[in-house]
């Protein structure tokens, strides 16, 4: 079996060299020359545990190789973004242009499957588009979507051992993709149609959204009830029936903060709760940065100058390189446009450089700043010896224990 994967990002990259392992004949294909480069050279563009070693592994077998273009294969994956455009719309025109780019090499008996996030609906529409301009296939190939449901940082051993849910626009297509991710998956794979498949994916995201909504209002009620949010949580979590997440300084990455639009965009006057979710979670972050402010303005009042500031993290999430969406990264935008460089340090301890903001060590950040803001829970941050001096603003549970 030879299997093409259309998209080397974040998911992509690790399902196909997962797959390889499993022995399977693998192309990867990404329209970034550089991401081909260096897979091909047996290395990584992305920061994830385990994954490097496995992929020098698989492209030295051979079982491996990244290309810039598709070739003829027996089962075809589209792993690619699926952006907004306009007012938080669903742009599939990424998944569009990946289908297009394989209709060609498609034969009987071919499987095409859909991991990339999509609105409901979508599967179909490509079936559609396939059959246009290759009627002859109509009822001869597979077509199914299979959303990933993956955590960054554990990736490799949740590709393997998740269940997943697998929806083909007919049971044989359904039949065919099960048979697929047999060959590398041990979790249970759920057998359903395409649009609820579609809609299991956007329904986990949006769950989580709404659940990290109620956790940050809490932290922004407790905030004016002069109330220990984190306490306040330990405390009720001690009910049995209770699981309240803890707060952060908003929600990112590239399926909580993203899949709920893909809703609300469609269903607008059915999707409430789901769109005031996002509301709440979208104003976190202008909140945290007012809070930042009004003690910037305290500490100036009380000592006759304008103090430093060390802004502690830019990913989505703790103990991961992944700034989509970043939360973080958005408060670190919005305070630079207020504040003198010289007064700001940001750390990160996951990437060395980026394009728009000087990076400076965690511990010179710290050492350096009157005020430190902790945006997110990164594990070295954790391990900070916490001096008495400093103003502390944690935004992401640092100090609740």
């Amino acid at each position: 079996m030879k299997v093409c994967f259309i998209g080397l990002g974040y998911i992509g990259l690790p399902t196909a060299v997962v797959s390889a392992s499993r022995g399977l004949t693998v192309i990867g294909v990404d329209i970034d020359e550089e991401i081909v480069n260096t897979v091909n050279q047996g290395k990584i563009h992305i920061v994830e545990p385990g994954l490097g070693e496995l992929t020098k592994s698989v492209v030295e077998s051979g079982n491996l190789t990244a290309s810039l273009k598709p070739e003829l294969s027996d089962v075809y994956l589209v792993v690619v973004p699926t952006p907004f455009k306009g007012n938080h719309e669903p742009d599939i025109s990424y998944v569009e242009a990946a289908t297009v780019s394989i209709i060609d090499l498609l034969k009987e008996g071919d499987t095409y499957i859909i991991e990339s996030t999509s609105p409901i609906g979508t599967t179909e529409r490509m079936a559609e588009l396939i059959f246009s301009l290759r009627p002859e296939l109509h009822n001869k190939i597979n077509i199914a979507y299979c959303p990933e449901r993956v955590l960054p940082g554990n990736v490799i051993f949740e590709l393997e051992n998740n269940d997943r849910v697998i929806g083909g626009i007919d049971e044989k297509s359904t039949d065919a993709a099960i048979e697929f991710y047999t060959k590398f998956v041990r979790g249970k794979l759920h057998r359903t149609n395409a649009r609820t498949a579609e809609m299991v994916k956007l329904t986990e995201n949006s769950s989580r959204d709404v659940q990290i909504a109620f956790a940050n209002e809490l932290s922004i009620i407790c905030n004016s009830a002069g109330i220990n949010v984190w306490e306040l949580i330990e405390l009720a979590n001690k009910h049995p029936r209770v699981n309240i997440l803890w707060p952060g300084c908003g929600v990112g990455g590239h399926c909580i903060a993203v899949d709920p639009y893909f809703i609300t965009s469609h269903f607008p006057e059915e999707s409430k709760i789901i769109a005031k979710a996002r509301e709440i979670n979208n104003y976190k972050p202008l909140w945290c940065v007012e809070q930042t402010k009004n003690a910037m303005l305290k500490f100036e009042l009380e000592n006759g100058r304008k103090p430093s500031i060390a802004l502690m993290g830019l990913a989505f999430k703790p103990n991961i390189d992944d700034l989509r969406e970043s939360p973080a990264k958005y408060i670190v935008e919005l305070l630079l446009q207020e504040l003198n460089d010289r007064d700001v340090y940001i750390a990160e301890p996951n990437i060395s450089n980026h394009i728009r903001f000087k990076l400076t060590s965690y511990e010179e950040a710290y050492k350096n700043a009157d005020i430190v803001v902790f945006l997110v829970a990164h594990k070295e941050f954790k391990a900070i010896k916490q001096a008495k001096d400093k103003v502390l603003l944690d935004f992401c549970g640092i100090l609740k224990n």
